[in-house]
């Protein structure tokens, strides 16, 4: 049986894989990972809008993996709209970088309960096999950490490097087009960066459970038995 200690640690580190879950799949199921403001340009450029004027042409949107939403300014008052990714929108973005984004989000939560099972194991009875000890539940932290990371450089490159939020602002806009002037990375993008902390905590914890603390011995004192001792 593992040592007080070594429960300890354990017990929290599976909680902290469990709640790593919770946290992926809430991320994966909100549509707030980007907000930000969108300008209006063909309906300023139509009345010459100078800076005063320009608040009338900025609308906002947000959105996440699948579905979000928008409002458009364009000199006739905020009109709102609903955004879904899949299946149509998808074809207009980059497919397999946005696919891959939810791929590795869903391998990431797999390892996540994988890792919450060993935690558990290592917390109640010490494994007879190598691989199902503290090696075997610092693997799957590590793959399940390193899959968000994946995952969250993936959507940042999206970004900024293909214009995600500017090409989901103009998807379907046939008489106006719309210019990014600010954007922002929210809750659900910073959740999933806690996820990869969290399992870079866990791995310290397994790495403190196989710390061996000294044990500490009370010296005893030696009796020294004579002969007048025993006639007494």
């Amino acid at each position: 049986m593992p040592g007080c200690f070594k429960k300890t640690l354990y017990a929290l580190a599976s909680l902290i894989s469990f709640v790593s879950f919770i946290l992926i799949v809430v991320a994966m199921g909100t549509p707030k990972w980007m907000t930000g403001k969108i300008l209006c340009k063909t309906g300023a450029d139509l009345v010459n809008a100078t800076d005063p004027e320009l608040v009338k042409f900025i609308g906002e949107i947000y959105y996440g993996l699948f579905r979000g939403g928008k409002i458009r300014q364009c000199g006739l008052g905020g009109r709102r709209s609903k955004i879904t990714i899949f299946p149509h929108m998808v074809k207009k973005l980059n497919t397999g970088l946005h696919v891959m984004i939810i791929m590795f989000l869903c391998v990431a939560i797999f390892f996540s309960l994988v890792s919450f099972g060993f935690c558990i194991l290592n917390a109640i009875k010490v494994p007879y096999r190598a691989v199902n000890g503290p090696a075997g539940a610092c693997l799957w932290n590590f793959l399940a950490g390193g899959f968000v990371v994946l995952a969250v450089t993936s959507f940042m490159a999206a970004v900024r490097l293909h214009h995600l939020t500017e090409r989901i602002a103009n998807f379907g806009e046939n008489v106006f087009r719309f210019v990014i002037l600010e954007e922002c990375f929210e809750d659900c993008f910073w959740i999933c960066v806690a996820s990869a902390t969290a399992h870079a905590v866990n791995l310290l914890l397994i790495a403190f459970s196989g710390i061996h603390f000294p044990k500490i011995k009370t010296k005893t004192e030696e009796v020294n038995v004579t002969a007048e001792d025993i006639m007494y």
